[in-house]
């Protein structure tokens, strides 16, 4: 998480310093490639790129070059600490996916983190429109929405895939997807310019890389309630170089996004024993 908001502090100053967001992406996505392919080809270890799985890395990449606009783009719409914050939604949209797509059993405790959730994000937003802009708010929820969808497919391919071997695939095909964008919007850049790609790609890798990790040694719900740290490092980096500092709505509704959030976590880590001592029963534990 103290990677994550380091690269999402280096996107915003990306878009302070007037690189355009699609450039900035592929950058993000084609540095970490070209780093890991020149590692493993100089320890002669090209072979770990072997995959049997390509097209769901394909699927995977497409989902998280999508969701990147939102995760990246926000925080140059909104402060960090509230961009930070909506990202906190992440496991509402799972459990809501959960129910939609998996045919997964959702009880009154996961429906209620959800309510209570979406009842921080209203109050989060409040009327205060010149510090939060609607379109920011919409491109965080969007944001935290692809997160969930990413966690569900790096899940997946943890179960065969070694982390390096996610994550190049997503850099390089995601470097790929965002080529054309590139083209367009890419123009000559000063040396400031350039050290912040470098530490937006480099970031970029080192995020990836944990998370992914994390994913394949922990459950998906344990690692998201690790999100909420966040927050402090978000905070911090927003007053540090912009003086901003969130506002009373922020920390009341934060709150109770991260209540939400637990309760989730809590909850599926109780059906998750539950299913191991009577697998019988899961389906209808919650």
């Amino acid at each position: 998480m103290v990677a994550m908001s380091v690269m999402l502090l280096f996107s915003k100053l990306t878009g302070d310093y007037g690189l355009a967001l699609p450039e900035a992406l592929f950058w993000r996505q084609l540095l970490p490639a070209i780093g890991i392919l020149a590692w493993l080809a100089a320890r002669g270890q090209l072979s770990r790129l072997r995959t049997e799985r390509f097209w769901i890395h394909a699927r995977r990449a497409f989902i998280g070059t999508v969701g990147m606009f939102g995760t990246l783009g926000v925080v140059r719409i909104l402060p960090l600490a509230e961009a930070t914050i909506l990202g906190f939604t992440t496991p509402m949209f799972a459990v809501v996916l959960a129910a939609l797509f998996l045919r997964e059993t959702v009880g009154p405790w996961r429906w209620s983190a959800v309510a209570v959730g979406l009842v921080g994000v209203m109050v989060i937003v409040g009327p205060d429109r010149a510090h939060l802009p609607l379109n920011g708010v919409v491109v965080g929820l969007f944001a935290a929405f692809s997160v969930a969808l990413v966690s569900i497919q790096l899940r997946d391919l943890g179960r065969t895939e070694e982390p390096l071997r996610v994550v190049f695939y997503f850099s390089l095909l995601g470097a790929l997807l965002l080529l054309p964008a590139a083209l367009v919007t890419g123009r000559a850049h000063s040396q400031v310019q350039w050290l912040l790609l470098a530490g937006l790609g480099a970031t970029g890798i080192v995020t990836q890389l944990l998370l992914t990790a994390a994913l394949r040694y922990g459950s998906v719900a344990s690692v998201i309630v690790m999100d909420y740290s966040q927050l402090i490092w978000s905070t911090l980096w927003g007053y540090l170089i912009w003086r901003q500092l969130p506002p009373a709505t922020s920390w009341l509704g934060a709150p109770l996004i991260i209540a939400a959030g637990l309760i989730i976590a809590w909850r599926e880590h109780v059906l998750h024993r539950r299913s191991v001592l009577d697998p019988a029963t899961a389906p209808n534990a919650d």
